[in-house]
């Protein structure tokens, strides 16, 4: 509603990574596409099927999770960045806004702390949260990325975020709101994905597209609105 107000035209996609409740149930009863995945494809998978069905007339791209920890009306923040012309991706950043609760363990903001001033240092950018589920693309750098995503876990945002910064892209931080978790915990292993976060970090340094073999991807046949498509594995 908010970005309504703004007078942008709004397609909502929801990804239903195979869910076991009334997710896609409830979400059908509004004006928005869902895709479901018949089994859990990770955080990544969940992405790139987003990113392969983005509606072709979109200029923008804003993702979020939808655990009810960011403030969807807070997309204007990021978005005013990208219209501007100010850069081409932007960061929610939770460590610089707004943190309710505990909404963020202390072990997690001090790790998070560490992996964003290791991107500003190795990466350059005013990046610092490099963990957050709240980013703005402008359309072609979500085209370009497309072409290079490899991983499925919660190193997704680490991946997107260095190879976005080696492909040129500016890249810069907006502060936000960040809530506590409705529902179940968070899947989110400290350590184990600490360390994948971490690898990526490391791995991409020298990392360049003309080193990669393209992934060719293919949109879907379909493109069908308010109810989208069922993916099947």
């Amino acid at each position: 509603e908010a970005l309504k107000e703004e007078g942008f035209n709004v397609d909502v996609l929801i990804i239903d990574d195979g869910s076991s409740d009334r997710t896609s149930l409830i979400a059908g009863s509004r004006d928005v596409r869902i895709i479901r995945h018949e089994t859990n494809r990770g955080k990544g998978g969940a992405i790139n099927t987003a990113f392969k069905n983005i509606h072709p007339d979109s200029e923008y791209v804003v993702m979020l999770d939808a655990d009810n920890t960011y403030k969807a009306q807070e997309s204007t923040r990021l978005l005013e960045l990208l219209t501007s012309g100010f850069c081409d991706v932007a960061i929610g950043s939770r460590l610089e806004g707004k943190m309710n609760g505990n909404s963020m363990t202390y072990f997690n903001r001090i790790g998070n702390w560490i992996f964003s001033f290791l991107v500003r240092i190795f990466y350059n950018g005013n990046i610092t949260d490099c963990c957050s589920g709240f980013v703005a693309w402008k359309r072609e750098v979500v085209d370009d990325l497309l072409k290079y995503i490899r991983v499925n876990d919660f190193s997704i945002e680490m991946e997107m975020l260095t190879k976005a910064r080696r492909l040129g892209y500016d890249v810069h931080s907006v502060p936000i709101t960040y809530d506590n978790r409705y529902g179940r915990k968070s899947s989110l292993h400290p350590i184990r994905d600490g360390i994948r976060i971490l690898m990526i970090l490391l791995r991409n340094l020298n990392w360049r597209p003309e080193k990669e073999k393209i992934k060719f991807t293919f949109p879907s046949s379909r493109w069908d609105h308010p109810q989208g498509d069922t993916l099947s594995q």
